[in-house]
């Protein structure tokens, strides 16, 4: 019969407590950053538990501290490059303050928000940031309740109804406006907006979308419209574009209409890739056959053929603004006056007169 190698058992606050020459009481007081030792002491047991490769068990000391240092994060989709360099900020700011992340996606769904807030609170999560998929107060009691349980929340990009709670978004009216202004210009009139935002129905209103950048860019769309003396046709804008499939469907249901859209306007980079994708499959050229505009500026967009017209948001800004509010709350710490967040317009190559227009002339 082989003989196996028996497994040795970790370090235990024991362990650390007798190779320190301290009572235990004091080993676990040092190792977990709670109550009063010496320097001493302290530097002993640090001594100790670092040659018996000692590690701290987080929950423990979350129990007797009351903290965890450890944040969590909620988003609609993990994917979308949108929220991994808001992530990206989040996370520098958190490293450097000594907290960590726990990251959870909703994939937009309210009950798969719920549930990762369920299971932050019982990590015991000192804070949570989330970017809410719905705006109606009375379907995000969840949130309160992490405000009942005395953690601290900082809403991401969207804000909610009723909710006292600060809200880290971007200014997008006025820039929306200015877009559309270009593609009015330009000669468009039929422009198609696509959004993965999630709708029971089709789109009627801006208030369809709630407290969203969504809700400010197609209002600030009607703004350019309105201002232009130009009817804005609320069938142009398009939702649920989730995925590839349901991104074909959009495309192919745009161009079953009698006047199909002159200029595409994506709601972020990964629709927008999608779109791109369905309208060369069509042999549709841009900015020849149809003008493209962008929100959210990667570096792709500028180096595909032609380039692409964006709107551009500091969103690794409002992710470290987000941690460093949220961080300053856990500690009691004055937060100081939220800034302000504006997108701006970038002009390139994907916008041109209608074909319709330059076959007229």
């Amino acid at each position: 019969m082989t003989s196996q190698k028996r497994q040795s058992k970790a370090p235990t606050v024991a362990d650390v407590a007798r190779a320190a020459k301290v009572s235990k009481a004091q080993a676990a007081r040092a190792l977990g950053g709670y109550g009063a030792v010496s320097d001493e002491v302290q530097e002993r047991v640090n001594s100790a538990a670092t040659a018996l490769g000692y590690r701290l068990n987080a929950l423990a000391r979350s129990m007797n501290t009351g903290r965890s240092n450890t944040i969590g994060v909620i988003v609609g989709d993990i994917e979308n490059p949108h929220f991994g360099l808001a992530l990206r900020g989040m996370a520098d700011v958190a490293r450097t303050a000594g907290y960590h992340l726990l990251l959870s996606n909703s994939d937009e769904k309210l009950q798969a928000e719920q549930d990762a807030v369920r299971v932050m609170l019982e990590k015991r999560v000192d804070g949570i940031i989330v970017a809410p998929c719905c705006s109606e107060h009375h379907l995000n009691s969840h949130l309160t309740q992490v405000l009942e349980e005395g953690r601290a929340v900082k809403l991401f990009d969207r804000a909610v109804n009723g909710l006292k709670v600060e809200a880290i978004c971007c200014e997008f009216t006025d820039v929306a406006a200015d877009a559309t202004a270009q593609l009015l210009e330009a000669g468009h009139r039929y422009i198609a907006y696509i959004t993965s935002m999630a709708l029971a129905t089709d789109y009627s209103t801006p208030g369809d979308f709630g407290l969203t950048p969504v809700a400010q860019r197609v209002g600030g769309m009607m703004q350019a419209f309105a201002a232009a003396g130009v009817e804005f046709d609320p069938t142009l804008v398009k939702v649920n574009a989730l995925d590839e499939v349901e991104i074909a469907r959009i495309v192919a249901e745009l161009w079953q209409r009698p006047q199909p859209p002159t200029a595409l306007v994506a709601s972020d980079s990964v629709v927008a890739m999608w779109l791109l994708r369905e309208v060369t499959q069509r042999g549709l050229r841009i900015p020849a056959d149809l003008s493209f505009v962008m929100y959210d500026n990667f570096p792709w967009s500028e180096i595909v053929t032609p380039p692409l017209t964006v709107v551009a948001q500091p969103v690794y800004e409002m992710g470290r603004e987000a941690a460093r509010r949220l961080i300053a709350e856990i500690r009691g710490e004055a937060v100081g006056p939220m800034p302000r967040f504006d997108a701006r317009l970038m002009i390139r190559q994907s916008i041109a007169a209608p074909a319709s227009l330059i076959s007229a002339k």
